[in-house]
């Protein structure tokens, strides 16, 4: 399926100057359309399949912190240096608490499972439970890979940020978290989501590009057990933001936020389950990528636009499937934001409406696999990052040398 894309590109022009005199107008160049165009499906897919070796990553365990040194060792090749931010996870009782995660009228795991508010279900649905029973994967070496549990203590978080030529002190947050659970690959969830923005580090890490602003490209951890990366990270950085350090250097270890856009679950759009509770193998037609943000946040009104300017982005370079805007964004990394900055999330349907419905059968579960999803699912998150590239690009003043 291929649907009509807005293009912008410049012809060149003669303009007659005199007798036997002209001038020749030199094309316009958008950066970001050549920034998007050196995304590839292949390295995307590439990016997943090797995160998915780490079992379903799942935090507080030795393949969790085997995922995140893997992580750290591409961030590197892309010449985005890496830094790591430490934290304390506290027993599962007290992740909840403000210091830890912010209140969650729905589940502390981090997903949707009944109806509040702007969550209301829609159409037909089935149980969206998370699976946590080991034994329920067939493949014996995940089922050994999977098998340490998770246990309170100290946990990590890598990014590396993309340092503005004008504006250093301005940033923008790309972010998505690394960790998974349900003993499968947590190849959707979120594996789709940290190869994005991977596969976004890579580029705007080229030598050939610079930006006005900065950009951080975030790989949250602990997002399955109440958003508490995220949360210790706003906790931690947000009273840094665009301090000089040292004084007079030119540079900000935390700029100042100017946006937060977060992935999570990029690829299975296949609508809603039948009357018989199951979903579709096929990807639906009208599949699409979901531009999510708060309309309770305190920055409500300024996420808004940039959500729509998002979806503006997507008109412009995605190749293949469209965007829609939704007003409730919940349960992912981008809400201990969301009253700070304005903040949205992409993913691949509405996270209150959809998920907690059991759409993505996935979800959670031991076939969260690589081998699960078909071309059109990674063909769907490669939108999601034409959609994340070509905005970004424009927001942080992106050039080519």
């Amino acid at each position: 399926m291929t649907r009509p894309r807005i293009v912008l590109a410049a012809c060149v022009a003669h303009l007659a100057i005199g007798v036997g005199t002209s001038a020749q107008t030199a094309p316009v160049v958008d950066p970001a359309s050549v920034l998007v165009s050196r995304l590839d499906l292949e390295r995307y897919k590439a990016t997943i399949k090797g995160l998915t070796q780490f079992g379903d990553r799942l935090e507080g365990t030795d393949r969790n912190r085997a995922a995140i040194d893997w992580i750290e060792a591409q961030l590197e090749s892309y010449g985005c240096t890496p830094q790591r931010h430490q934290y304390v996870k506290p027993p599962p009782a007290l992740a909840a608490t403000p210091a830890a995660a912010p209140p969650n009228p729905l589940i502390a795991s981090g997903e949707v499972r009944r109806a509040v508010g702007g969550s209301r279900l829609r159409g037909m649905t089935r149980r969206a439970d998370a699976n946590n029973d080991a034994g329920r994967q067939p493949d014996e070496a995940l089922r050994a890979l999977n098998s340490q549990v998770s246990v309170p203590g100290p946990r990590e978080q890598v990014y590396c940020t993309k340092i503005g030529t004008t504006r250093p002190d301005e940033m923008y947050i790309v972010g998505a978290h690394m960790d998974g659970r349900g003993f499968g690959q947590a190849a959707n969830d979120n594996g789709s989501g940290t190869a994005l923005v991977m596969e976004l580090a890579r580029i705007f890490s080229a030598p050939d590009v610079q930006t006005e602003r900065s950009i951080r490209f975030a790989l949250w951890n602990s997002e399955e057990g109440g958003l508490v990366g995220a949360t210790s990270y706003v906790r931690d950085r947000a009273p840094l933001q665009g301090r000089e350090d040292p004084a007079g250097s030119g540079r900000f270890p935390e700029p100042r936020w100017l946006g937060m856009i977060q992935h999570d679950m990029m690829m299975f759009d296949h609508g809603m389950p039948g009357p018989d509770g199951t979903v579709s193998a096929v990807q639906r037609p009208e599949a699409d990528v979901n531009i999510e943000f708060q309309s309770t946040a305190k920055r409500a009104d300024d996420a808004m636009k940039l959500a729509f300017f998002f979806r503006e982005a997507n008109e412009k370079y995605a190749t293949d499937y469209p965007a829609a805007v939704g007003h409730h964004m919940t349960n992912t990394d981008s809400t201990p934001f969301m009253d700070l900055v304005p903040a949205i999330s992409l993913r691949e349907n509405e996270r209150g409406m959809h998920i907690g419905a059991g759409w993505d059968p996935h979800w959670h579960q031991p076939t969260d696999m690589y081998a699960t999803f078909t071309e059109k699912d990674f063909l769907l998150g490669l939108n999601a990052a034409q959609t994340t590239l070509g905005g970004v690009a424009q927001l942080a003043g992106a050039t080519i040398k």
